[in-house]
């Protein structure tokens, strides 16, 4: 993203990599794995003769990591499935990998080669380090997009929030409730603005009749916009400001290039932009799909800091050991707090087709 922030998750294989603690982001893999099964058929099949005879596949957010090669794994393995059922030579395929520069793409890299079968179609693999905000391809070349848990980053914080330095979340519950319709207002029109031109860039650079099959941490549909997804992160650190542990003037200048969009925005903008037409768009609870007994302050805590650590030590200094011990003894003292502050959020999963 176009932002001066870094935004990579924690890299590495350890305790704190998001590679050892991405089971959220894994869980939504797994239910975007039939739409993308549907989305190779219907590529593969569109043909009124034979098959493409090659075939580009592209991961935007790949992030690092277990995580990185499930999407496009499982277009290749749809890919090979259906040729094998048509008895149909099958046809080269180039595998892109994209995040941002900073992204932990020596661990990527090493694993591309999984990608590769003797009996399977030819594979070509690539890196294409840059913002998806941003063109990454030539016109009219790629077949199919995937993208997983990344479009609720924005390309950067609302400027009239950082402008003005008016707070992203306050302390004072009061100011925080009466600021809120304004501030999610501002974050609202950049998610639009930004998922406009996502849009529209991919447009340029998928094939006619191409597919997109993306996932997006957003929130219900039936739920009003009164939170940002970040709000467990934020109350936290502002239990931190609070207490002393980090500044409070460094607190109210701190801004998350995040928004939790709505299945209705989505089907909105599409349809505004008009270069694609909708397939599918499902809705999941956010924890959905994940082994109950492994959710615990432990565990969120840490799902949290792989995700946002290298922005809060950018901005606040080396703070996520006192953040996941306050968020352990918050959660600790009150397992309910964990269940309401991940109520309103969800995954939204869609499919869509770029017009012929």
């Amino acid at each position: 993203m176009a932002s001066k922030q870094m935004v990579h998750m924690n890299q590495g294989q350890g305790e704190r990599s998001y590679a050892r603690n991405s089971g959220i982001q894994n869980a939504q893999q797994n239910r975007m794995k039939l739409l993308i099964e549907r989305a190779i058929i219907n590529l593969c099949s569109s043909s009124t003769t034979l098959l493409p005879d090659k075939m580009v596949i592209a991961d935007l957010g790949c992030s690092s990591g277990p995580n990185a090669l499930a999407l496009v794994s499982v277009a290749v393995e749809a890919i090979h499935d259906y040729c094998l059922q048509l008895q149909q030579p099958p046809p080269e395929l180039c595998v892109f990998l994209n995040d941002l520069p900073d992204n932990d793409f020596n661990t990527v890299v090493k694993s591309l080669v999984t990608l590769r079968r003797c009996d399977g179609p030819v594979v070509v693999t690539g890196i294409a380090p840059g913002s998806f905000y941003e063109r990454l391809f030539t016109s009219s070349s790629v077949h199919l997009v995937c993208s997983s848990s990344s479009l609720h980053w924005l390309s950067k914080a609302p400027e009239v929030l950082t402008r003005n330095q008016i707070p992203a979340y306050y302390i004072d519950e009061h100011a925080r409730r009466e600021k809120l319709p304004m501030v999610l207002g501002a974050y609202e029109q950049q998610f639009r603005k930004d998922f406009r031109h996502f849009l529209e860039l991919r447009a340029k650079e998928l094939v006619p009749g191409g597919q997109m099959v993306v996932s997006i941490i957003g929130r219900h549909s039936d739920g009003i916009a009164h939170f940002h997804i970040w709000d467990i992160l934020a109350q936290v650190l502002s239990l931190m400001a609070s207490e002393g542990v980090i500044d409070k003037a460094k607190f109210d200048s701190f801004y998350v290039p995040v928004y939790g969009t709505s299945k209705e925005d989505i089907r909105e903008v599409i349809q505004e932009e008009g270069s694609f037409s909708i397939k599918e768009i499902l809705v999941h609870d956010f924890l959905s799909g994940l082994d109950n007994t492994l959710v615990t302050p432990s565990w969120i805590a840490n799902q949290i800091r792989a995700v946002y650590e290298q922005i809060v030590v950018q901005h606040f200094g080396d703070v996520m050991d006192e953040f996941v011990r306050i968020a352990e003894r918050r959660w600790g003292l009150d397992r309910s707090l964990l269940q309401e502050e991940h109520a309103g959020l969800a995954m939204l999963t869609l499919s869509v087709a770029k017009a012929r």
